[in-house]
């Protein structure tokens, strides 16, 4: 593992983030409620810089009219296509193969379920040593 000092720790209050280039990769360090993330800048669909995406939550629904707002901040959807990805997995939140226009049978049923996709923005550990953010690559 090779350790990279990218940020003084006071460059990322809560809220913030950072795009840094180290291990010849863009990664984009996020701030989120406190808790530092590192994940690759480039979206694994067509290559969007995430680092300029914008920090979301997750919204479920029970029942039409009725939407529950979860986890702000910790969906960050690429600003070219709108693809989600969890910033504590790096797991997108869709599945792209599916995400097409065709015809189906409609039911009401009780209950949603959020479904991972099979893709995953690439992660970097990421601590905080002696005021410095640092990151660490492979």
């Amino acid at each position: 593992m090779q350790r990279h000092v990218v940020a003084k720790a006071a460059e990322l209050p809560v809220g913030a983030r950072k795009l840094v280039h180290v291990g010849g990769r863009d990664i984009v360090v996020l701030n989120v409620k406190g808790e530092l993330f590192a994940l690759s800048d480039k979206c694994p669909h067509k290559g969007g810089s995430l680092s300029r995406g914008k920090l979301t939550g997750a919204v479920s629904s029970r029942e039409p009219g009725s939407y529950t707002y979860a986890r702000p901040g910790e969906i960050l959807r690429c600003p070219w296509h709108g693809w989600e990805f969890d910033v504590r997995t790096g797991k997108s939140v869709c599945d792209p193969r599916r995400m097409r226009l065709f015809c189906y049978a409609v039911s009401r049923e009780a209950g949603t379920k959020l479904v991972e996709g099979p893709y995953t923005a690439e992660l970097f550990a990421v601590t905080l040593e002696d005021d410095y953010v640092v990151v660490e690559t492979q």
